[in-house]
């Protein structure tokens, strides 16, 4: 039996587990039992924007109004009818919110293979890609499965931005500073640009956590806005998506910001428009995107090289001051799902989920 979490699309708090049969495999297919997920704010973003941007065709309910949100984690292959991939081996990769998932291999190498089914042709290929690991479990895989997705984006917002000369400016400006794409974009840029001053921007709350990460130059609460330094050409990149603070960020800088990215969607009862701002108009950075371009431009090796050398970096770090928690059944996996969306769950906290 297959068990799936549901979730409908215009009500993203309204949820529904569901069973149903194990499908039979075709030639060439294997199903994938999942093990266990971390599960961030990104795999809210997943489902904010899940409409415009894909999201809910990589694994679908056949009902239009409900859809799998996915997550990123670990899975073993409990049958094949595919002769170059066995049963017991592990993946790590793009999953759903589900028990087991039935994939078509194709393009498969020693290190991993690409989606096949029809109905994932035409998505990006970063969130199609399967690594294979083996028959045992390695190390820190919690952190790999909770950082590793949304430190790509990480390093692609800092490789976008110095590719670009900063647009000109000396400091980079980032909301929702606790969450973990913001903390991997300030560690990447202390590495590979450590000239230009990195500013957090987070709640009263969590504020004494920001400042432990010790990734940030500068540390601001969202009401304290208006005491940044609005002479210093700066960058900024929103996670938060409240229209509001957007709005804020523009008129504090006006044309000193040189340029405004907006990345996912932290806060969701918050997201808003960004029109009518002074200063820059602001550009949404799609990750799949720049990953495809900059994989083009150095190829795949070199690309995961980089990216693997700073998370290395990163994770290292990161045991000081997040605490891997896991949680195990439906119930558990349900009310942390709905704890991420109401942003109830404190930046220190990485939850890993296991469905038994």
């Amino acid at each position: 039996m297959m068990q799936s979490l549901w979730v409908k699309k215009n009500d993203l708090a309204q949820t529904e587990w569901h069973d149903s049969d194990t499908p039979t495999l075709d030639d060439g297919q294997i199903l994938l039992a999942v093990e266990k997920y971390a599960l961030t704010a990104n795999n809210i973003t997943y489902a904010v924007v899940g409409d415009g941007f894909g999201y809910w065709n990589f694994f679908p309910t056949g009902d239009a109004d409900w859809g799998i949100v996915p997550v990123w984690g670990f899975a073993s292959v409990v049958a094949s009818q595919n002769p170059d991939i066995a049963i017991g081996e592990r993946v790590y990769g793009y999953l759903p919110m589900a028990s087991h998932l039935l994939v078509t291999p194709t393009n498969i190498q020693d290190g991993g293979f690409v989606d096949g089914a029809a109905h994932r042709q035409g998505l990006a290929i970063i969130y199609n890609q399967y690594n294979r690991l083996g028959k045992g479990e390695g190390s820190l895989e919690a952190e790999r499965a909770i950082f590793q997705p949304l430190f790509t984006t990480s390093f692609l917002i800092e490789d976008f931005m110095r590719s670009n000369d900063w647009f000109g400016a000396k400091a980079l400006l980032m909301t929702s500073a606790s969450s973990k794409t913001s903390l991997g974009l300030a560690m990447v840029t202390k590495s590979l640009s450590p000239a230009i001053r990195r500013i957090g921007l987070t709640s009263t709350g969590n504020r004494p956590f920001v400042q432990q990460c010790g990734l940030y130059d500068e540390v601001l609460t969202y009401d304290s806005l208006s005491t940044a330094d609005a002479n210093r050409p700066t960058v900024s990149v929103d996670f938060a998506g409240n229209g509001q603070l957007l709005a804020d960020i523009h008129a504090q800088w006006g044309d000193t910001l040189k340029f405004s990215s907006l990345v996912g969607a932290t806060h969701v009862s918050e997201r808003g428009g960004a029109d009518g701002l002074q200063g820059p108009k602001p550009q949404l950075f799609f990750a799949p995107t720049a990953a495809e371009s900059l994989i083009k431009e150095i190829g795949a090796a070199a690309f995961r090289a980089r990216v693997d050398e700073q998370f290395a970096a990163f994770v290292a770090g990161a045991s000081a001051y997040l605490k891997v928690e896991n949680m195990k059944g439906r119930d558990a996996l349900r009310s942390a799902y709905l704890a991420m969306l109401a942003n109830e769950v404190a930046p220190s906290r990485g939850l890993m989920c296991y469905l038994e």
